[in-house]
């Protein structure tokens, strides 16, 4: 099966963008690997037809009627996690240190509902997602999930594509998006920071031994930086599939939920996936 992850090392470069209209084209099973604010399900308006708990880690529990209150958790709790012989699960790490201790064992390790995993339908086929709840722990193991719930999926449907939507930045969900990736296409902006941040994940993509390819987004608004990027590549034998121009119709058809997204940026995004299947698929 392939699988291509859409990364960027910087949010707001347009990856999610490029995703949603990768769906439009593709026989594939689609994933939004950015569990912490996913965003792609607003522009695909799917129809939920399944809802996984999502467990997490697990996190101390103290179970009242076996506590002695001798007070030894809460001396040694590094996290400042056990006040008043009661955890506060915010600052709880799930070391289990206090576990191991409790001379009463009156301490449990328990896994509760950290987030959600939906499984979808939309007009452009099969569409997996999460959410994990603000403040939790454990994004990678949530997007491996959601990878390998979108895995299944295409299996049982004959489908030998999945398209994710990676998370921004060099993070534990981009690493776990990333895994099984035949292609890791990174989509630039041409500024010095967006130069910056495309030069950290491509050496991300590059450690994990997956080929990285380069789409730069609204290139002819810094040409001087589309420059850099294009010199970059080349002397790092990177190939660039498309220039995404500046196209001030993307963003009104993205704030009325239009797809696919028509105009001159449309038009190239469309290009660029053809590139992708004729050169890399």
């Amino acid at each position: 099966m392939k699988q291509v992850t859409v990364i960027s090392g910087k949010g707001g470069a347009g990856k999610t963008t490029v995703t949603a209209m990768f769906a439009t084209l593709a026989n594939a099973v689609v994933a939004d690997c950015d569990v912490d604010a996913p965003n792609l399900h607003i522009l695909l308006k799917p129809e939920i037809v399944e809802t996984i708990p999502f467990e997490g880690m697990k996190k101390a529990k103290i179970i009242e009627e076996k506590c002695s209150q001798c007070g030894l958790c809460e001396d040694l709790c590094r996290f400042d996690a056990i006040k008043d012989f009661k955890i506060d699960e915010v600052r709880c790490e799930g070391c289990g240190f206090c576990y191991r201790a409790c001379p009463e064992k009156a301490i449990e390790m328990v896994a509760e509902k950290r987030g959600e995993i939906y499984i979808t339908k939309t007009k452009f086929g099969d569409f997996v997602y999460a959410l994990l709840y603000p403040g939790e722990e454990n994004s990678g193991k949530l997007v491996n999930e959601v990878r390998n719930i979108a895995k299944k999926i295409a299996e049982e449907n004959g489908i030998d594509l999945l398209i994710l939507d990676g998370a921004a930045g060099i993070g534990c969900p981009v690493i776990a998006s990333l895994a099984g990736a035949s292609i890791a296409l990174v989509v630039a902006e041409p500024t010095l920071s967006g130069l910056n941040d495309m030069v950290r994940v491509i050496e991300l993509a590059r450690h994990f031994k997956i080929e990285p390819l380069v789409a730069i987004n609204k290139f002819d608004l810094n040409l001087d930086v589309t420059a850099k990027i294009e010199e970059f590549c080349e002397s790092n034998n990177i190939e660039i599939v498309g220039r995404i121009p500046f196209d001030e119709d993307i963003p009104k058809q993205i704030a009325q939920l239009k797809l696919p997204f028509k105009g001159k940026a449309g038009e190239e995004i469309v290009r660029i996936w053809k590139n992708l299947e004729e050169g890399w698929l």
